[in-house]
């Protein structure tokens, strides 16, 4: 069996959505079979991006939506990635003040258009990171590995 590449990209400025992102790939790293990448936002790239087999994306709710890094990523690889149709299967995690579902709901529309495939529910932190939202980023990415590793996805 081949090792699956998972890209997580992620932007924290208060620290809570890169405390989600840690526990995203502590349980992508349980599993055997992946290489996991970790980038922040700024400096994911489209190389990055082509490798993957698997993404994850972790971003702050601003404003009512996604964070200008996470934003500033699509705008850099949305049309490189137009010529490779990557189907890229893809999760999302959200650190919210409010309630998380525009974010969501505009990173999914972007991500329809290079295209990619969602393939897990979001897992979305309203308020503080405690031990709840630790333990569901956790399960996302042993979810999203573990789905990669078998073929799943």
């Amino acid at each position: 069996m081949s090792v699956k590449n998972l890209l997580l990209i992620y932007h924290s400025q208060s620290g809570n959505t890169e405390k989600l992102a840690t526990a995203v790939a502590e349980g992508a790293s349980l599993e055997l079979e992946i290489d996991i990448t970790i980038r922040r936002a700024y400096e994911a790239s489209f190389k990055d991006l082509q490798r993957a087999d698997g993404l994850l994306i972790g971003t702050p709710e601003n404003l009512g939506y996604m964070s200008g890094a996470i934003k500033d990523f699509f705008d850099r690889t949305y049309y490189p990635a137009q010529s490779f149709q990557l189907c890229t299967p893809y999760a999302l995690f959200i650190s919210a003040g409010n309630d998380g579902r525009n974010a969501v709901r505009e990173i999914d529309r972007i991500l329809l258009g290079y295209p990619m495939k969602k393939v897990a529910e979001p897992v979305i932190v309203v308020g503080e990171v405690d031990s709840k939202g630790l333990e569901a980023c956790k399960d996302l990415g042993q979810a999203m590995a573990a789905g990669l590793a078998m073929g799943v996805f």
